[in-house]
């Protein structure tokens, strides 16, 4: 039996009688008000809620004649009133409480609807920092937090998506909501005002340039509960935190199963990458699996870049995720579906390029409507035993650096565009990373090894199995680039990559042995750039 203070047991069914509604999202106030009427219960509002009500013909009381009070400074002063938050958090079986009602003429609340002002939709359009203030709701988060404490009482509906259910559970009740429904509400309610304080605390940090506040709150909303998280022993739910930005998160499904856990993220990781490269100046195609790319290529359409990108690593394709970075045509949809593939994302698709893939039925396809911006702010958040490592989003961009030659050859146009690219692709594989591209594709990628080393064999090898998958008597490394995501510690990593046949070298620099890894370098006729930027992904 639930408590709510002095020993005093919560009622398992409580009538409503009285209901105040205040509402920024109006979307089916009215039915709800218009069912809550039906059943007797007296209605009371707040402002535009209020006017929206009485003109659909329904009768209700003005928050003003509960106070006795009007609306002051620009309405940001009506609900902050004992008669409001007396009538939500009272315990009507404690003997003091009524007696303060009675003394005050304060009147019980028994079903509070609120939900808050737009401050998420409002910052997230480019709002200036005096509209993103003026959207910070006080009036609903406080009556929302007593409404939702008092839930021995109180019926707290902060969603519009519950509406029907308490219709359904007071017509189910004899006009009564039960203890279940009331703390199941409470819960919900909580939790919304958590994670509209985290979006207005992240958001001021933003604005004030604090890349490290004193307290930090992430939140998101529930998008859908997925069958199983990682593993199938393992529950998991995917939220959305509000951000615009295009991707995974806010894409449309066409078609396909649902996503899994693991689908999210590897999509996410493709789209990420693919979005680096500007449609404007080439088509380009990702192919991830288990998060890391297993090919990638730039070309002149976006099924000759599905080809390149699959010849890097045909095996491991299978099964994958492709991203694209234009519109999804029928030619590129053809080729992709040739194999068996989980996930295809793209900011678009043609018709006849949709009708090929509802083919496979099981196939999902997500169109976002444009690509994520590389170079945008944001957090990078991952959980440890007893706390959360908050960082900013990896938002360093090769072609925004201003690379250096260190070596005595300077790098062919050639290389240095493959050169750009193989680190581009590097920043999204795990390290240690080694990514060899020629001709703007991917031709081996070692990834998330422990050592440098192994990570450049492995690429190699990759490619001398792709070499070998396509009858070809020289794996394509011979005359590649390749490029690393942190600095070679020595220069073995380096030969490694130098005699699996790459001619130039791109990497941060940094090392205390870097002097030692140029003259190697020069002396085996490598040119390499150092780029001053690190792209660890762990």
């Amino acid at each position: 039996m639930a408590v709510v203070s002095k020993g005093i047991p919560a009622p398992d069914f409580v009538s409503v009688k009285r209901a105040l509604l205040s509402v920024s999202d109006k979307t089916g106030l009215l039915e709800f008000a218009r069912e809550l009427a039906a059943l007797g219960v007296e209605l009371v509002s707040t402002g535009g809620t209020a006017k929206a009500i009485a003109e659909a013909g329904l009768p209700v009381k003005d928050i003003s004649e509960v106070t006795g009070f009007p609306e002051i400074m620009d309405g940001r002063v009506k609900t902050l009133h004992p008669k409001v938050h007396g009538g939500l958090l009272s315990i009507r079986d404690d003997a003091d409480h009524v007696e303060a009602m009675q003394q005050h003429e304060i009147t019980g609340i028994d079903l509070l609807c609120v939900n808050l002002y737009p401050f998420e939709e409002t910052v997230a359009s480019g709002a200036d920092y005096a509209n993103g203030i003026e959207n910070i709701d006080i009036g609903g988060p406080a009556m929302t937090r007593a409404a939702a404490k008092n839930h021995a009482y109180v019926a707290m509906v902060s969603d519009p998506t519950d509406y029907a259910g308490v219709i359904e559970a007071l017509k189910a009740n004899g006009g009564q909501t039960p203890l279940t429904l009331r703390k199941t509400l409470a819960q919900k309610a909580f939790a919304r005002t958590a994670a509209y304080d985290a979006a207005v605390s992240n958001w001021m940090a933003e604005q004030l340039e604090v890349s490290a506040p004193e307290y930090r709150a992430i939140g998101g909303r529930l998008s859908e509960v997925m069958r199983y998280g990682e593993n199938p022993h393992q529950a998991a739910g995917f939220y959305l935190t509000g951000e615009k930005r295009p991707g995974v998160a806010t894409a449309r499904q066409v078609q396909g199963k649902k996503l899994s856990y693991n689908n999210i993220n590897d999509t996410d990781a493709a789209f990420e990458l693919v979005s680096e490269f500007d449609p404007a100046k080439t088509a380009a195609v990702a192919i991830i699996k288990h998060a890391n790319p297993c090919g990638v290529a730039e070309a002149a359409t976006l099924k000759e870049a599905y080809e390149k990108a699959l010849a890097c690593d045909p095996v491991s394709a299978f099964g994958g995720i492709v991203a694209l970075n234009g519109t999804l045509d029928g030619d590129a949809a053809s080729e992709i579906t040739k194999i068996f593939t989980e996930v295809i994302i793209a900011p678009d698709a043609t018709e006849e390029a949709q009708a090929i893939v509802a083919k496979k039925k099981n196939l999902r396809l997500l169109l976002t409507g444009g690509l994520s911006d590389p170079r945008a702010k944001g957090l990078a958040v991952k959980t440890v035993s007893g706390g959360l490592l908050v960082q900013e989003r990896d938002n360093g961009v090769v072609d925004d650096i201003e690379l250096k030659v260190v070596t005595k050859r300077a790098p062919s146009q050639q290389e240095l565009a493959d050169l750009k690219m193989a680190f581009r692709v590097g920043k999204h594989v795990k390290s240690n990373a080694i990514v060899y591209v020629k001709d703007g594709a991917t031709v081996g990628i070692g990834a998330g090894q422990m050592s440098r080393v192994d990570s450049a064999r492995i690429a190699a090898s990759k490619a001398e199995d792709a070499a070998e998958a396509m009858g070809l008597k020289q794996p394509l490394t011979k005359g590649c680039v390749v490029a690393s995501d942190a600095f070679f510690p020595f220069a073995d990593g380096l030969l490694s990559a130098a005699e699996a046949g790459a001619t130039a070298v791109i990497q941060p620099g940094g090392s205390m042995r870097d002097d030692e890894v140029i003259k190697a370098a020069d002396e085996a006729g490598l040119a390499m750039v150092f780029t001053g930027m690190r792209h660890f992904r762990h």
